[in-house]
C-alpha cells in the first residue's frame, strides 16, 4: 500500500501542470478499460467491459428503465405472455441495423435460434438458455418459446439478450462480430482492435428508443491495465472517465474539486471466493474438506478489508447474492472472523500445520493480496497466481483452480438467476456440484410462483453457506472519475451508459 501511494503522489505532483479537458472540441469522449475483452462479440463475452461496449452497439427487445425498473418497449412495441412458456412480441418497424439491414422477424428469429443452440458455445449459457427458440408469424410478430416457466425472462429480454442481424451474422459469425460489430444501438462501431481499442461513433439513424439517443459524437475505449497509467492520462488530457478506481485514488483525485468530479455509487457486484469442494482440480484436496473452506471463512476479516480497502458504500455480505436481487436470503449460517478456531478447525481437519495452495485472482489486487495475508496468518500458504479474467475463466472451466478471489455482476440483473443460477447448476464454473442445491436452484428457475422460488432459493444459499462452499465477501461500489466538462449521472446497476453521458 505505501508503494502504491507513493506512485499515486508522484503522478499527482506531475501532472498538476499538465493540460487537460482537451476532448470536448473534437467531441470525443475518451475512457479506459482495465482488463482486455474475451471478444466484442457480446454472446461470447463474459465481462463488464464488453457489456458496456453492448449497450451502446445493440439493443434488446424491451428496455429497463434503471432509475424505475419499468420494462419498456424497444425493439418490441409490445409483448404479451401467451402463456407460461410463450412470449409473442410486436417489433417496430422503424428500426435499420448499422450496415444498412432492416430489422424484422428474422433478425430475431435467427438470433435467439443461434444462441440457445448449445452446438454454438455462447460463453455465459445461462443468459439465453432458458429460451427453447424463437418462431416467425409475421414480418414484425414472433414468438419466443422457453424451455420452461422462466419469471425474469423480460430481465433477461432487457439486458443480455441482444439481437443481431441476420444476414451479416450468419456470413462473418462470432470471429467477424468480434472485430466488426454491426447492431441497431445509438453508437455503431467504426474500429476494433482486439484487446487494445474501439472506436465507436453516433448513429445517426438510431430509433426511438428508450434508451435515448446520443449526446457525444465520437467514445474511444482504450486498454490501460494500470489504474496508475490510467489516473495520469485523466491529467494529460488522454482521458475525459475514470470508472473504478480504487478508493485511496478516488479519494486524492477528490481533493482536486477544481479539476475532477468523483462519485460514488452502489454497484450489483459482489465479491467472493470460490473453492473446489467437488475435488474436480484434485479429488483428495484440501477443500473437498468441509472443515477447511470453515477455516477459510473464519480466517478472513472481511469487514476489515472492506473499511481499509473497498470503503465507500460497500457492505459485508454473507450469502454469495447482491442484496436488491429478488431471492437473495442473506439470513444464513455466518462465521465471524476467528483466526484461532480457523486454526482449530484446520487441525480437526488434519492440517495442523496448514497447507500449501494456489490461490488465483484476475481483478482488486490490492483485495486479494488481504485475502491472501489472512490466509497466510492461519497456517495456509498460498501461491500468488494473478491472471487476465480470460485466462482465468478458462483455467476454472478446465477444473484447474482449487481456490480463487472472484467477482460477479450478474449482467445487472436484479434476479440471483443470474448468480446463483450460473455457478450452482452443475455447469463448468460450479465447484460444489451438490446434487440437492442444484435440484433446488433449477427448480426455483422454473417456476412463476414468486413465493416458491424464494423457498427454494432460500434453501440453497443456507446449504451454500453450512457446506461453505464459498465465501462471500462484500458489495462493490464502484468510484467515477470524470473532467469538469463532463456531465454522467451513474445508477446503481454498474451500467455505464455511453448514452446518458454529454459535455456541460
Amino acid at each position: 500500500m505505501e508503494l502504491k501511494t507513493l506512485m499515486m503522489g508522484t503522478v499527482l505532483s506531475l501532472a498538476t501542470a499538465a493540460p487537460a479537458f482537451a476532448n470536448k472540441a473534437d467531441d470525443t469522449l475518451r475512457l479506459a478499460f482495465l482488463k482486455e475483452l474475451e471478444s466484442a462479440d457480446n454472446y461470447f463475452n463474459s465481462a463488464r467491459e464488453g457489456i458496456l461496449i453492448a449497450r451502446a452497439v445493440w439493443d434488446g427487445l424491451l428496455y429497463r428503465d434503471p432509475d424505475t425498473g419499468e420494462f419498456k418497449g424497444n425493439l418490441a412495441t409490445e409483448w404479451t405472455w401467451v402463456d407460461d412458456v410463450t412470449i409473442e412480441l410486436k417489433l417496430r418497424e422503424d428500426v435499420t441495423f448499422h450496415n444498412g439491414e432492416p430489422f424484422n422477424a428474422d433478425d430475431v428469429v435467427y438470433t435467439v435460434n443461434f444462441v440457445t443452440n448449445p452446438d454454438n458455445g455462447v460463453k455465459v449459457s445461462t443468459n439465453v438458455n432458458w429460451m427453447k427458440n424463437a418462431e416467425k408469424i409475421d414480418d414484425y410478430t414472433v414468438r419466443i418459446n422457453l424451455v420452461a416457466p422462466f419469471p425474469p425472462a423480460e430481465e433477461y429480454l432487457a439486458g443480455p439478450v441482444v439481437m443481431y442481424p441476420d444476414e451479416y451474422y450468419a456470413k462473418v459469425g462470432p470471429t467477424g462480430m468480434a472485430t466488426a460489430p454491426i447492431g441497431t444501438g445509438p453508437y455503431r462501431v467504426d474500429r476494433v482492435e482486439p484487446g487494445k481499442l474501439y472506436e465507436l461513433s453516433r448513429y445517426d439513424g438510431y430509433h426511438d428508443s428508450p434508451k435515448g439517443e446520443a449526446q457525444i459524437g465520437k467514445v474511444e475505449i482504450k486498454t490501460i491495465p494500470d489504474m496508475n497509467t490510467q489516473v495520469a492520462e485523466l491529467f494529460n488530457g488522454g482521458l475525459d472517465f475514470l470508472w473504478n478506481v480504487p478508493a485511496d485514488q478516488a479519494e486524492k483525485l477528490a481533493e482536486m474539486e477544481d479539476r475532477f468530479d468523483v462519485v460514488n455509487a452502489q454497484a450489483i457486484r459482489v465479491g467472493y471466493i470460490s473453492m473446489d469442494a467437488a475435488g474436480a482440480s484434485d479429488p483428495d484436496g484440501p477443500m473437498t474438506n468441509p472443515k477447511v473452506r470453515q477455516a477459510i471463512y473464519h480466517a478472513i476479516d472481511r469487514q476489515a478489508i472492506v473499511d481499509a480497502l473497498v470503503k465507500g458504500s460497500s457492505e459485508v455480505i454473507n450469502a454469495g447474492c447482491a442484496p436488491i436481487q429478488f431471492g437473495c436470503d442473506l439470513s444464513v449460517t455466518t462465521y465471524d472472523y476467528d483466526p484461532e478456531k480457523a486454526k482449530a478447525l484446520l487441525a480437526e481437519a488434519g492440517y495442523p500445520d496448514g497447507f500449501e495452495i494456489d490461490f488465483y485472482a484476475y481483478r482488486d489486487r490490492p483485495y486479494a493480496e488481504a485475502l491472501m495475508g489472512f490466509l497466510n496468518a492461519v497456517g495456509i500458504k498460498t501461491n500468488f497466481s494473478y491472471l487476465q479474467y480470460a485466462a482465468l475463466r478458462e483455467k476454472r472451466e478446465k477444473k484447474e483452480v482449487p481456490i480463487s478471489f472472484q467477482t460477479w455482476g450478474s449482467y445487472s440483473l436484479a434476479d440471483v438467476s443470474a448468480i446463483t443460477g450460473e455457478f450452482f447448476t452443475g455447469g463448468s464454473l460450479d465447484d460444489a456440484m451438490d446434487p440437492e442445491v442444484i435440484e433446488w436452484v433449477k427448480a426455483a428457475g422454473a417456476t412463476t410462483d414468486r413465493a416458491k422460488r424464494e423457498e427454494l432459493y432460500s434453501k440453497a444459499h443456507a446449504k451454500i453457506a453450512d457446506e461453505a462452499y464459498w465465501v462471500p465477501l462484500w458489495t462493490y461500489n464502484v468510484n467515477y472519475v470524470l473532467t469538469k466538462e463532463l456531465d454522467f449521472d451513474p445508477t446503481d446497476d454498474e451500467l455505464v451508459r455511453f448514452v446518458d453521458f454529454s459535455w456541460k
